[in-house]
């Protein structure tokens, strides 16, 4: 089991950054594929980026390509993600998740460990 804790979330305004940090614990990440995920209130949890922790192959969202950028630390065993022209809709609680399978990374179901969240407010 792998524990995960958030942290860098907080207000900004639309056109800002913040860098969301998720430092994990328990075990090795290798042959995982580490996850943000975001839920607005009233909304189902959304896939928002990935990274295999082997290779280091990203994916993400439709609604942050090119706007996001998740990364890798393996020393220190943490996960990034630099949100960059933030929007009033990237209003979200955002979670760090673990998937030891490899596969079906935009699925939340097939991610097994989960941070408690932080939260990102974008003020318009």
């Amino acid at each position: 089991q792998v524990q995960l804790v958030e942290s860098g979330g907080g207000l900004v305004q639309a056109g800002g950054s913040l860098r969301l940090s998720c430092v994990a614990s328990g075990r090795t990440l290798s042959g995982y594929v580490m996850g943000w995920f975001r839920q607005a209130p009233g909304k189902e949890r959304e896939f928002v980026a990935a990274i295999w922790w082997n290779g280091g192959a990203t994916y993400y969202a439709d609604s942050v390509k090119g706007r996001f950028t998740i990364a890798r630390d393996n020393a220190k065993n943490s996960v990034y993600l630099q949100m960059n022209s933030l929007k009033p809709e990237d209003t979200a609680v955002y979670y760090c998740a673990a998937n030891p399978s490899g596969i079906y990374y935009y699925t939340p179901g097939y991610y097994r460990d989960w941070g408690r969240g932080t939260q990102v407010t974008v003020s318009s």
